[in-house]
Parts: C-alpha cells; structure tokens; sequence
C-alpha cells in the first residue's frame, strides 16, 4: 500500500490511516509500529481501574513468592496495548467488530518489557447482506523485544470497501 493522504483542497492533503477491504490481501503481515514499554504504573493504574484484585498484579511482596518472583502485567493490559497497535494498520476504518477468538496467554509480561504486535491476514471474504463492506479475519501476535511471543488472538472485522467508508461520506 503507497501512502498518499487525501487531498481535501489544492496542495493541502489530509492523513489516512487504516485500509480498505480492497486493501488487505490473505498472507500479508502487517508489523505494527511503534512498540509499547509496559511501566509499573501502566500496570497499577489498569488493574485498579478494572477492579482486579489479585496481588499478582500490584502486590510486589506478594509475586516474590510467586514462581515468577515479580509483578506479572494484567494480561488484559496486554491485550488491551496489542489491539491498540493494530488499528491503525487494520482496523482504524472497520464498521464493526464482530468477535475475538483463540486468546492465548503463552508468556508472562513484566514491569520494564518492551512489546510490539504483528498481524496477518487470514481470510477475507464480501459480506453477503451489505454490498458496500467485507468480513476481514486477523491472527495478531504479542511479541517482546527478545522475539518471545506473549500472546496470540484472531479477530474479525466488517470493513467498507473503497468509497463506502465514513471519511468517504
């Protein structure tokens, strides 16, 4: 995909961001930049706002006798930052979200990582009640800094086709 913006009057152009249903073809992997390092209090601030309470969390006396002898990162944080990561790329024009599927936790994440997110397009099909949109379906993958994958999901989309989008409109 070239970027080009949208011209909104002579010399003057506005930012895209996000693909098209035309966009986005089976196989392609999309690397979502920048990466994330995940503080302490990231981690403190979205477990307390969640109302989560287990001290795995934020309790650091607590995790020391935990097999991972640290604070474990809210794993929802985690997904919350990685889907994050990947609008811009996939999913900044969809309609809708139609579902999450296959979330899978494979590492820990701690205080101080660095994490990153990549996505690949599985499947992609028009949408057999709206002429006007497509279903697109991403497999999305967490990974640090040392290359360790944290987590993976795969989620489905409703995205318009060119012209039909609301920056269209």
């Amino acid at each position: 995909m070239v970027y080009q913006g949208k011209e909104i009057a002579p010399n003057r152009y506005r930012e895209e961001i996000g693909r098209y249903y035309e966009d986005f073809n089976v196989g392609d992997i999309y690397e979502h930049r920048p990466g994330r390092t995940i503080s302490e209090a990231d981690n403190a601030w979205f477990t307390l706002l969640t109302m989560n309470t287990h001290p795995l969390h934020f309790d650091a006396e607590y995790a020391s006798k935990s097999e991972f002898g640290k604070p474990l990162v809210n794993s929802a944080l985690t997904l919350s930052i990685v889907a994050g990561m990947s609008v811009s790329d996939t999913s900044q024009k969809a309609i809708a979200n139609l579902g999450w599927t296959d979330i899978k936790l494979t590492a820990p994440v701690f205080h101080g990582d660095t994490i990153y997110a990549e996505s690949e397009v599985l499947d992609k099909r028009e949408s057999s009640s709206r002429p006007t949109q497509g279903v697109v379906k991403i497999r999305t993958a967490g990974t640090k800094a040392d290359g360790t994958v944290f987590m993976t999901y795969e989620r489905t989309m409703l995205i318009p086709k060119r012209g039909h989008g609301v920056d269209d409109l």
